[in-house]
């Protein structure tokens, strides 16, 4: 089983490259967040690999390919524990945990459901299933640096939009009343103080 691999990338696009290993080329496919994070250098990089045997059909061991250690777990976790989702499919929440992955963690450890939508765009049915899949799970795998979302923050802000929302605003102008009330007033509101203020924005700015 091949557990990485270190090689001189010779083609890549948004999907998959070609790693060539002293002189063999090993297709892997990778997240765009990894696409993203390569360098344009013909410099050596190792890849943390994934084995995925194919189908009954194919036959064919299809390789996935993450940039750490921690990446690659996360991607494990959502393939081997949801179920109904393919390798693919996990390559592609993989890339929306990787937006903050200390704070993935949090998200799960705390069950905010929130979070996963707002922040992580998770629709809710599939955020409920992450949740209830990786909560025992997800503690044991060792991620590193800080958490950089202010929950609190974030938290005050879905709850104000969904308010306007439900008054008949639309999520588009909501969002933007909020963020201009917070960027123009430094100071931590509550839920209901927020509403007045984005109301007064709306209004103003019809």
């Amino acid at each position: 089983m091949i557990a990485t691999l270190e090689g001189i990338i010779e083609l890549k696009n948004q999907n998959s490259i070609v790693l060539n290993v002293n002189g063999v080329g090993y297709e892997i496919n990778i997240s765009s967040n990894t696409f993203n994070r390569l360098s344009s250098e013909k410099i050596p990089v190792k890849f943390f690999v994934v084995e995925v045997p194919g189908s009954i059909y194919s036959g064919t061991t299809q390789l996935y390919g993450f940039l750490t250690k921690e990446e690659k777990e996360i991607f494990v976790a959502f393939k081997d524990n949801l179920k109904n989702i393919g390798s693919k499919k996990a390559l592609d929440f993989l890339d929306k945990a990787m937006k903050s992955l200390p704070d993935f963690k949090k998200a799960i450890i705390n069950k905010n459901i929130k979070l996963l939508i707002s922040i992580f765009g998770f629709r809710e049915n599939t955020a409920e299933k992450i949740i209830i899949a990786l909560q025992d799970k997800i503690d044991s795998i060792e991620i590193s640096g800080e958490e950089k979302l202010d929950l609190e923050k974030i938290t005050l802000q879905t709850e104000t939009i969904q308010a306007l929302v439900a008054l008949g605003y639309k999520e588009y102008q909501s969002k933007q009343a909020v963020e201009e009330v917070i960027k123009k007033t430094k100071d931590i509101f509550t839920t209901e103080e927020l509403i007045r203020s984005a109301l007064k924005y709306l209004s103003l700015n019809k």
